[in-house]
């Protein structure tokens, strides 16, 4: 463990430059002192490790210094195969280039690593827009994707939810993010934060000639779990009671956003002596409670708010209404079987 660990951090020197003991703790999952200890040893085998000292100091390796001990591990040659995306590497224009840098990768390999990491492509796929959806159009998505490796601006023409629909915004773009099938665009426009747009909604894009400077502490993966734990909390602006059966409850990831059968199957309470349970669930607006809560039927009765109740007992009379059978309106006959 000790050894793969030495190798680990003098190949996050080799690949970083100058990182601080702190820096490499987080890296390495391990204290300080076990960074000290092992700088110690690095040392003592003849490494060239040096520690530069002050605020804006670190370990480093000397200047020019090179190990060949790159060499992959089985496991590791297979997790890097499994990595591999065609699907959204062909989405950004990557395909081609990804399928090259296997197949030289593969002819590097040693014959036993090259098969068992071939083998791994064979037996794990990554699929991955939910069911029931079909990949959205991104004809901008490579575009964009080159302007966030260029680090050059971009003006978009976006369709949005709220009015005006359409605007027109100039945005320094930090990186794409695929989410369940939806590619997302992160940027931050000139008046404030960075901000997450659907690729699929860009009408128009420009590439400017102009470049930005990249933000040295921004994190894409940080930004993108903060902006979407921010964004599942401020969808649902309301809340609706309800009383439902176990049966509804089960139903609801199946038919409801996980965020919102999560934190109603969450806030459920324990079963009445009528069969019934009682929750609180988030909802955008009525039309979107009314439209959600009238996927689980008959198994759930909205208690409140008022207008929601309204809204599902003009919708059971109507139903009512259109199948009720009168002398006028017979059932119509079951040609299943002709």
């Amino acid at each position: 463990m000790r050894a793969s660990r030495l190798v680990s951090l003098l190949l996050l020197l080799q690949a970083r430059g100058r990182m601080t003991a702190q820096e490499l703790s987080a890296a390495l999952e391990v204290s300080v002192r076990t960074v000290y200890r092992d700088v110690e040893s690095l040392g003592a085998a003849g490494v060239p490790v040096y520690a530069d000292r002050g605020p804006a100091g670190g370990y480093r390796l000397l200047d020019g210094y090179r190990t060949r001990l790159t060499g992959l591990t089985a496991d590791e040659a297979e997790a890097l195969f499994l990595a591999g995306m065609p699907g959204p590497a062909a989405e950004l224009g990557l395909g081609t280039v990804l399928a090259g840098a296997e197949l030289k990768l593969l002819a590097a390999l040693p014959a036993d690593l090259g098969g068992r990491a071939a083998r791994a492509r064979h037996r794990f796929h990554l699929d991955a827009p939910g069911w029931f959806r079909h990949a959205e159009p991104t004809p901008h998505l490579a575009a964009l994707a080159d302007a966030v490796w260029r680090e050059r601006m971009v003006e978009i023409r976006y369709r949005r939810w709220k009015t005006p629909r359409e605007v027109t915004r100039r945005l320094a773009p930090l990186g794409v993010v695929l989410k369940a099938g939806r590619w997302y665009l992160v940027a931050q426009p000139g008046d404030g934060e960075p901000r997450a747009y659907r690729i699929a909604s860009v009408l128009e894009l420009t590439v400017l000639a102009e470049t930005f400077t990249r933000p040295d502490d921004f994190d894409l993966a940080a930004f993108w779990d903060a902006w979407t734990r921010r964004y599942e909390e401020s969808v649902y602006r309301a809340t609706a009671t309800v009383r439902l059966t176990e049966a509804a409850l089960e139903l609801m990831p199946f038919v409801f956003p996980p965020a919102m059968a999560r934190m109603a199957r969450a806030a459920a309470g324990p079963v009445d002596n009528a069969g019934w349970r009682y929750t609180a669930v988030p909802i955008e607006s009525v039309r979107h409670g009314h439209i959600e809560l009238l996927k689980l039927g008959a198994d759930v009765e909205v208690l409140a708010p008022a207008a929601l109740r309204e809204a599902f007992t003009a919708t059971a009379r109507a139903m009512a209404d259109r199948y009720q059978i009168t002398p006028d309106r017979p059932v119509a006959p079951d040609r299943s079987a002709d």
